[in-house]
């Protein structure tokens, strides 16, 4: 395949050119209630060519290698028609060539019952755990990939990746309309040894969600609150993240101003990163889709805006060095700027100190789901619970954070020692290209101010 590629890239007549194969394995188990919903398992081979010329780009994808060469006159002439109509033409930033084969381990080779049998157990662990579940969600999801990139600049990579999600979930009723969930979840770059002896999580999920319904509904004001490590970081990635994402900024002149380096956005001990390449975390690679090498990137630095995330085409317009950003959800889209392992940095907070003096806050754990319209953003937790004079008290349920995303980053007052990732079982979504893999992460923080909608 190598010399293919290579023979068919060294042909092009086009300016640049690129190609990019994905060779995939994948298998699926999905328990609903008592009832096997999904059991899959299948592997695809696909790949896409990309040509620039005259300053427009050429996609065409392929499913067959055999076509490789049909595919790439098919870009090239593509590209050239856009080129030739194009009044922003595309140019990339300049990077170093790399030849490198990343291999990963993707763990024993376990048989489709096997899986199923296990998802099978974590289910029965669900339901048996109380009268009050009354609906259990189990979702295995395991995939292997080798990416092959090659462009016309002399790079030539393979990279393997694994990608390994479990979700246990549990639905509890008390039978009067009252109906909570809860749910424990892990996502990393391993094989299936990594879901193996989960069953007390199985049980917490249960637990969890049976525990909701004697919860009470948070009354709706403005409240200091502590978010857990794993809120904080969905919350600094899908609130602020996208905003350093520099193809996002070029459609938003307004908040491209806002977003202007040197800005001051919070505390000096505020730190925002986005890194590259952490092994063993989900999505992770040494380098992007298009073969560049994945850097360190702090988004804030003590409390300023310190950089943005860029691929080769945004690093060009703005006079930028690439930073590993490009990256496609599959091998049928092309590469866009997408955030890696996104994480706030470690403070100097315990724990015991950002809550000792609270008189009334609210601390809220896990990301249930939320949304963001520009810098406005709403996201609820899994569950909370109150902190009364500087202890925690009850469980808290309908917890809904809401507020401007600047004005809440100013608020942050303390952040703690405590720093953790997470991988999660879905992804990011973004121009089209879903449940892409990343990990988020970050201390506890605490926050003035917040307002919750409860009632």
């Amino acid at each position: 395949m190598e010399q293919r590629i290579r023979t068919a890239i060294a042909r092009s007549g086009a300016d640049y050119t690129e190609v990019r194969v994905e060779r995939s394995r994948r298998s699926r188990v999905f328990y609903q209630r008592d009832k096997l919903e999904g059991l899959e398992t299948a592997s695809e081979l696909g790949g896409v060519v990309r040509c620039l010329k005259k300053g427009g780009w050429g996609v065409a994808v392929f499913n067959d290698l055999t076509r490789l060469e049909a595919k790439l006159a098919e870009a090239e002439k593509a590209a050239a028609l856009v080129g030739a109509k194009t009044t922003e033409p595309v140019r990339l930033a300049p990077v170093s060539a790399i030849e490198a084969h990343v291999r990963a381990e993707q763990g024993r080779d376990v048989p489709l019952r096997r899986k199923k049998e296990r998802m099978e157990s974590y289910n029965r662990i669900i339901l048996a755990e109380s009268d009050k579940i009354v609906a259990s969600n189990v979702h295995y999801r395991d995939v292997f990939r080798e990416i092959t990139y090659a462009n016309s600049e002399g790079t030539y990579l393979i990279q393997e990746i694994p990608d390994t999600t479990l979700l246990l979930g549990a639905v509890a009723s008390d039978g009067k309309g009252n109906i909570q969930q809860g749910f424990e979840m892990v996502g990393e770059a391993g094989g299936f040894d990594m879901v193996l002896h989960r069953e007390e999580a199985a049980r917490k999920a249960a637990q969890r969600a049976t525990a909701m319904l004697d919860a009470r509904s948070v009354g709706g004001g403005q409240y200091t609150v502590i978010l857990d490590p794993e809120l904080a970081g969905v919350f600094i990635h899908e609130a602020f993240g996208h905003f350093c994402e520099a193809d996002f900024l070029f459609k938003n002149p307004r908040l491209a101003k806002i977003m202007t380096v040197g800005n001051e956005f919070g505390t000096r001990e505020l730190n925002v990163v986005d890194e590259g390449y952490i092994a063993g975390r989900r999505g992770n690679l040494p380098y992007d889709d298009e073969g560049v090498a994945r850097q360190k990137t702090y988004l804030i630095q003590e409390g300023r805006l310190r950089g943005l995330l860029h691929s080769r085409e945004t690093a060009a317009k703005m006079g930028a060095e690439p930073t590993g950003n490009a990256r496609a959800v599959s091998y049928e889209h092309p590469p866009i700027v997408r955030m890696r392992n996104t994480y706030i940095e470690n403070g100097s907070s315990s724990f015991e100190e950002m809550i000792r003096d609270i008189d009334r806050g609210v601390y809220a754990i896990r990301a249930y789901g939320g949304e963001t319209e520009f810098e406005q953003f709403s996201f609820s937790a899994a569950y909370a619970y109150e902190i009364i004079d500087g202890e925690i008290g009850g469980m808290l349920r309908d917890v809904v954070l809401t507020g401007n995303l600047f004005d809440t980053l100013r608020s942050i007052d303390r952040i703690g020692d405590d720093g953790s990732l997470f991988g999660g079982v879905g992804g990011c979504g973004k121009g089209g290209q879903n449940a892409l893999p990343v990990t988020v992460g970050s201390p506890h923080i605490r926050i003035h101010n917040v307002t919750i909608g409860g009632k």
